[in-house]
């Protein structure tokens, strides 16, 4: 069995990412819940994280946790963002083809 999850975070909606994404992703390491946890930052939410110091703080604790971060480059770059997201620590690479190797492992895939 695959023990990796990939947490796919395309909502612009804050109280998605605050009260599902974020906290998920970080308890399902935290707890042991899964082994590997990567978020994968695309489309819309990736303007909401650059504009939005709260959620910055929560990346931060994400990434301390041992949460693997993602961002899609064509989408960061169609939004101007790709070395904003790299400043926070995000690694912006084109994902389309990531995406589908994960898919295609048997990794577990969330969309929100």
């Amino acid at each position: 069995m695959n023990e990796s999850l990939a947490v796919v975070w395309v909502s612009r909606d804050k109280e998605a990412a605050m009260n599902m994404v974020f906290m998920y992703a970080k308890n399902s390491l935290l707890k042991n819940w899964w082994a590997k946890v990567s978020l994968i930052i695309w489309g819309p939410s990736g303007p909401l994280l650059v504009g939005d110091a709260e959620l910055q703080k929560e990346l931060k604790a994400l990434k301390k946790a041992g949460v693997e971060l993602l961002a899609c480059k064509a989408c960061a770059d169609r939004y101007g963002i790709s070395s904003a997201l790299s400043d926070l620590g995000v690694d912006v690479k084109y994902m389309g083809e990531p995406l589908t190797q994960l898919l295609k492992s048997g990794t577990s895939v969330l969309t929100v």
